[in-house]
């Protein structure tokens, strides 16, 4: 049970609490000890104290290092030592692990999150841009000592040639020192916060995915029903039947799935917006599911590939076009049902935002954000799925 004293909380957070805390902000365990969530989502201790008899903030690490319980030792000893008159952030100066340079920085950022990348291909991306744009400028500098300068510098060459890369660049900074200072190598605000005020205005337009037109959607599922390799097709044709991407459907597993229900939920760690996603399931996507289950190889994977627990190639997709020689992208799918909806359908631009879990923007956002329109979804993507099997209605086979 809590202990009060007066109006001041004493171990007023529990180990549960502070896992679960999301809310930006600074919460009180009592004695000066706060956890502070910083609007990037990481989570740090923080002691305030009078040292001195001046009152000072000393970081205590980040929870991923420091638990409730060590955080609450570490508060004690120093309150303790600022009471007999000592400085604790002196004391530990002295006795302080050496800050770590950016290079070692990212290659512990990239091992502590091994179990959140998408798949290996991102992973991989991640630290190698990092290595290639950033390390050999700042990788041999301590991450407490690299500045807002220091990132436009090496923002300024990449930033209006390669646009999009040096966008994930600026992210994957921000994460690399948002880390160090949850884990108390640095202070104050993350640099990279200002540096977008010192670069010039991107103008280069995004390339959007080759989408099938629309119309031409019922023909494609047509000849893609006659393609080799049962899995991968059944596979592309569930990713076209419910808008989703590709990597949503190569990791779908079955535990995921309510068939009762007619719902497949979507975890949010396997979302690009890192937001749970319920996706309605239509007619025909329930008998691909009803195939895929005869098909699969026992395990929880709902398009498994040819080893056993794994799921199918990320070139699958790819490779199956290229087979077909139709020059789009298994992504322009989900461009080709936004373009049918809005074309041929009276349903609300919001509810086809939803389908294809987009943030809804603007005046109505506020009107539909606690919820996700799953009712006014699912009669969306039993049309959907009618419209885009016209042409097979007479082999409901799939090969």
């Amino acid at each position: 049970m809590t202990k009060r004293l007066g109006r001041h909380p004493e171990k007023a957070l529990t180990a549960v609490q502070v896992r679960a805390l999301k809310v930006p902000g600074r919460y009180a365990d009592g004695n000066g000890l706060y956890l502070v969530v910083d609007p990037s989502g990481a989570k740090r201790w923080l002691l305030r104290t009078v040292v001195k008899e001046r009152r000072r903030d000393i970081g205590l690490g980040g929870l991923t290092l420091v638990s409730l319980a060590e955080a609450r030792e570490k508060a004690l000893s120093y309150r303790k030592l600022a009471r007999e008159g000592g400085d604790p952030l002196a004391e530990r100066r002295v006795a302080k692990v050496a800050v770590p340079t950016f290079a070692e920085a990212v290659e512990r950022v990239h091992a502590e999150n091994a179990g959140t990348w998408r798949n290996a291909k991102h992973a991989a991306q991640w630290r190698n841009t990092l290595q290639q744009y950033v390390c050999p400028d700042l990788g041999e500098r301590t991450v407490d000592r690299i500045e807002t300068p220091d990132i436009l510098r090496v923002l300024t060459p990449i930033w209006l040639e390669k646009p999009e890369t040096a966008r994930r660049v600026r992210q994957r900074i921000g994460t690399v020192l948002d880390w160090a200072k949850a884990s108390g190598f640095r202070q104050g605000e993350n640099p990279v916060a200002g540096v977008t005020k010192g670069l010039p205005r991107q103008t280069t337009m995004v390339k959007h995915h080759e989408a099938l037109p629309w119309a031409e959607v019922p023909v494609f599922i047509a000849r893609l029903r006659q393609t080799r390799g049962e899995m991968v097709r059944l596979a592309f044709e569930f990713l076209i039947l419910t808008a989703g991407r590709t990597e949503e459907i190569m990791g779908a597993r079955w535990p995921e799935f309510a068939l009762d229900q007619g719902l497949w939920t979507v975890p949010a760690e396997r979302m690009k917006g890192k937001r749970e996603h319920r996706v309605p399931l239509s007619t025909p996507v329930l008998a691909i599911l009803e195939r895929a289950r005869e098909f699969g190889d026992g395990s929880d994977l709902v398009f498994p590939g040819r080893r056993t627990g794994k799921p199918l190639s990320e070139m699958a997709f790819l490779m199956l076009l290229r087979r077909m020689k139709v020059p789009v992208t298994a992504h322009g799918f989900r461009s080709s049902f936004r373009d049918w909806a809005a074309e041929t359908t009276a349903f609300p631009n919001e509810v086809v935002e939803m389908a294809i879990a987009h943030k809804i923007k603007g005046k109505v956002e506020a009107a539909y954000r606690r919820g996700d329109l799953l009712d006014k979804r699912r009669p969306l993507m039993q049309e959907w799925a009618a419209f885009v099997t016209t042409q097979s209605t007479g082999d409901q086979r799939h090969g």
